[in-house]
Parts: structure tokens; sequence; C-alpha cells
């Protein structure tokens, strides 16, 4: 008995002892994931140290009064227009019985599929001289009225009707899952519909409404294409001018580190505001009914909710069209269509890679069992808070070092000149991407697993299988649905993204997206149509079948 005894202690020990170094191992790969994706914000807080460029002195006093004045500029009047935009068609398809309400729920995110620096192209040309708007008052003998889109105010348009459905799909999913009970009490209680929107429903739809608002203001900051072609001085043009037209990458650093400042404000702004907001968890309830008015006042509120999606997609889509009509022998060739499949591959490599290391994060993290090292783990999808242009900044800097290592070890011992192998390569591309994306990967990934009871897996270990084998036969099969999510939109995403591509694409490689900025920067913004174009349905096809995917999910 004795001796019976003594084995079970040996082996219950030699399990614990297992089950520590299993815990410690997926740490420190946990660890290692966040650290690798951290590395370009760690190397542009490490080169702050070594002091600001020649010309910051100049910028100080000439240059970022104005980047500060725009970029608060463009969050003011961004803010404005998409909560507009994007709470009201929340709440009014939420709420209301009017005609192809079903159809305007999905049209009024398609504005996402469209760039904003192609939106700005599209509306410089409408209302260019000689442009549809002067055309389209002419055919109706009506005098030429002069809109100047080239200044900061058209850009904080253009901006906001591509980027306000961050708003409204947030909004839409409180309104739809929380305001039915709320109105049905506050109706009861004699209130009306209208005081009870203002004073009930959008007061503890904040959160929502605010989280999405948060995504729209790092979008606006995070802006090139459509800030440089109008003109307007902001941190990521002056971020650019600095690293290439005046050659100081200490000044591109320092200006990378005052936004990464900005940025980081907002996000702790949206996370007080939510932790001082406690709202009782309730079960969903949709709204037992949708009002209905009269056909007019449903027609009414048709052209209401018709507004935004016009403006944020059927224009400029219409405007790119006509331009492609016209373009089209001059731009549609075979090169044309091996930079498409360059962008595509590009695209779809990138999305593998980063769903990859979202997945590892998320389960190595998993299965550590130590709270703290799941928490450090959240700080690895902190990339897509950081703008492009600085995540490109940022991977530079460590590449750029690795490359001089590497020159200088094969120089010294072999006597080979190699040149740069990292910097300006795919590899490093693809890095950016992943560290610029994983958040876009995690989160659908993380809230498939979340559905999936946690006995299954532990079931499938105590029967003595590997994590590994355990996710590859029981978990992965569950969130498959929330794979192809993830790869759908980081797809989408690197075939939109142009500041960090422009940075650090290799010479011989192109993409859609630089290619359209190519043409504009060129004067030959009707050429920009077709890679625009192109680029947009790219994204519209993807969004449609993820749709129906989920839905079927």
């Amino acid at each position: 008995m004795k001796q019976a005894g003594s084995s079970n202690i040996f082996s219950l020990k030699s399990r614990l002892n297992r089950l520590k170094r299993d815990t410690n191992r997926w740490s420190v790969f946990t660890l290692a994931i966040v650290a690798f994706i951290a590395l370009p914000i760690i190397s542009i807080g490490v080169k702050l140290f070594a002091g600001p460029g020649e010309t910051w002195g100049h910028l100080v006093d000439n240059l970022l009064v104005d980047y500060i004045g725009n970029s608060f500029f463009l969050v003011f009047f961004c803010s404005v227009l998409v909560l507009l935009f994007g709470v009201s068609s929340a709440w009014l398809v939420s709420r209301f019985e009017f005609p192809f309400r079903k159809q305007m729920e999905w049209l009024l995110i398609l504005p996402l599929a469209i760039p904003s620096y192609i939106v700005a192209y599209a509306y410089a040309g409408i209302f260019d001289y000689g442009g549809s708007f002067e055309l389209f008052l002419r055919f109706f003998n009506m005098e030429f009225i002069r809109i100047d889109m080239m200044n900061k105010y058209g850009l904080a348009f253009v901006l906001s009707i591509s980027l306000f459905p961050y708003v409204y799909v947030s909004s839409r999913a409180f309104f739809l899952n929380q305001a039915g009970n709320l109105l049905e009490a506050s109706t009861m209680l004699g209130i009306g519909e209208f005081r009870s929107f203002f004073k009930l429903i959008l007061p503890l739809a904040r959160p929502a409404i605010i989280a999405g608002l948060i995504l729209v203001l790092m979008e606006v900051l995070n802006d090139y294409g459509a800030a440089q072609y109008f003109g307007v001085n902001t941190f990521t043009t002056g971020i650019f001018r600095a690293w290439f037209a005046l050659e100081e990458p200490e000044t591109a650093i320092y200006l990378s580190a005052l936004l990464i400042a900005i940025v980081f404000v907002l996000i702790l702004f949206e996370k007080w505001q939510r932790k001082n907001l406690q709202v009782a968890s309730q079960k969903a309830s949709k709204f037992s009914h949708r009002k209905e008015f009269k056909k007019p006042a449903q027609w009414l509120i048709f052209l209401i909710v018709l507004i935004p999606v016009s403006f944020g997609f059927f224009v400029p889509l219409a405007q790119l069209i006509y331009w492609a009509v016209l373009t089209a022998g001059n731009v549609f060739d075979l090169d044309f269509l091996m930079l498409s499949l360059q962008s595509f591959w590009i695209a779809f490599v990138t999305s593998v890679v980063t769903v990859i290391l979202a997945t590892l994060l998320i389960y190595f993290a998993k299965w550590s069992s130590i709270n703290t090292v799941k928490s450090v783990s959240k700080l690895g999808i902190l990339g897509y808070a950081i703008p492009g242009a600085v995540v490109a900044i940022g991977i530079m800097i460590p590449t750029l070092a690795l490359d001089k290592w590497i020159i200088g070890i094969m120089n010294d011992y072999f006597g080979i000149s190699t040149g740069l192998l990292i910097n300006g390569s795919l590899v490093a591309l693809v890095y950016a991407y992943a560290v610029r994306f994983l958040a876009v990967a995690y989160n659908p990934i993380e809230s498939t697993g979340l559905k999936v009871s946690s006995s299954i897996p532990d079931s499938s270990r105590m029967l003595g299988v590997g994590n590994f084998r355990t996710f590859f036969r029981v978990e992965f099969p569950l969130i498959k649905t929330g794979i192809l999510s993830a790869i759908i939109l980081v797809f989408i995403d690197v075939m939109k993204e142009l500041p960090l591509t422009l940075i650090l694409k290799p010479f011989h490689i192109n993409t859609l997206a630089v290619k359209a900025f190519e043409y504009a920067s060129d004067e030959m913004v009707m050429e920009a149509a077709i890679p625009s174009l192109f680029i947009i349905f790219t994204a519209a096809i993807p969004v449609i079948f993820l749709n129906r995917l989920l839905i079927k999910d």
C-alpha cells in the first residue's frame, strides 16, 4: 500500500512538473511573439534618446503648429460628421420600417470598401473645372458653382464619408441587442420615443459609439494619400516629408513619437469612458416590431439613409467607372494584370502569415495559464492603433541595423558583399503588415474561440492528447469560420494600405494602391480609376461573402 501511495505521489509530482514546464514554455513563446510585434515601437522609443535631427528646430518653429492644428481640426470635424452619419443611420435602420431597409443595412457598410484616398481622387475630379458636377449643371442650363475640395474642409468631408461605417456598425449592434428592452420600458413609463432616444438610449450606447469613433480617428491620423493629394499638412505627411524630402530619419522618428502619444491618449480615453460607465448586462432583445409611418414618411427615411451611402460609395464609384471607360485602353494591359496578381499574392501571403501569428498568440497565452502573460499578450494587437507610416519607420530601424550587422559579418569573415538582404524586401513588408493588422486577425479568431466550451479541449488533454494535436483535431474545426473571416479581413486591409507600402515596398514590387497613388500624384487622376476599381471590388466581394458566411454560421 505504501509503495502504491508513493507511486501515486510520484506520478502526481511528475504531472505537476510537466505542467509547470509546459506553462513556462508557452509563456516564453507568447512573450516572444509580443516582443516580435512590439519591436517597431520599441525601436522608435530607443531612437528618441539619440536626439532630433538638424531640421527639428525649424520644423517646431514653422510647421509643427500646422501639423497639430490640421490634425486636431480633422479629428474634431470628422468626429461630428461620422457621429451624425453613423448614429442616425444605425438608429433609422434598427428602429423603423421603410422601403429597401434590409438592403440598406449592408449597403451602409460598403463605403469601407473604398479607401479614403480613392474617394479623395473621385471628389477632386467631380468638382474640378470641367468635372462631372460642372457637366451636370450645364446639362440643366444652370450656372456653374465652384466648390473647392482641395483643402482641409474637403479632406474632413472625404474622410468622414469614407469612415462613418465604423460608427454605424458598432452603434447598430447596440441598438439591435439592447435598445428594444430600454425603449419598451420607457414607453411603459409614458416617455416619448424622441426623449427616450436622447435621454436614455444614446447615453447608454456611448461605449459602443465611442469604440467605433476611436477607430475612425485612428484612421484619420493614419491617412496619407488623401491628405497629401489635397495638400493638407498633417503628422503623417510631415513624417514622409522628414524621411524622404529632408532625409532626416531622426526628425521623422520624433514626429512618429508625437503621433504615437496622441493615438495612445485616444485609446486611454476610450478605456476610461468605458470604465466609468457601468451598464448592467441584459439579455439581447431585438425590437418586438419596427415602427411604421405612412408611405411618404417611410420614403423620407429611406432618402435620409441613402445620403451617406450615396456620397460614400455610389457617387465616387460612378465617377471612377466613368474615368475607367475613358482610360481603359491606356491602362488595362498585360502589365496591369501582372501588377494585380502581384498585389493579390502579397495580400494573400500576408493574411495567412498574420492569421498564423494571431492564432499562435491566442493559444500560447491560453495554454500558459498565467494571468500576467495573458494580459501581456493583449499588447500584441496594439499595432492596429499605430499609423502605417510609424510602423514602417519602426521596422526600418531594426532591419537596417540587422542588415548592417550581416553585411559586416559576411564581409569580414567571408569576403562577400551581400548588400541589404532584409530591408527593402518582401520579408520586411510582410512583417510590417503583420504588425499593423494583427488585431484585425486576432479579434474574430478570439471571439469565435470564446464560443467553444473549455470542457471540450480540456477533456482531450485529460486523455493525454497534446495541445497542438487537440487544437488541430478538436478546436480548429470549431473556429474555422473565425479563421476564414480573419484571412478575408486582413486581405482587404492589405489591399488598401498605402503609407506603409510606400515606405517599405521593394523597388521591383508594386501594388494597386501604390499604382493608383502614383497616377494621381503625376496629375493622371483619370488613369488611377482602374487600379482603384480593382481595389474596391477586391474589397467589396469578400465583404459580401463574409457577411453570408457569418449569417450561415
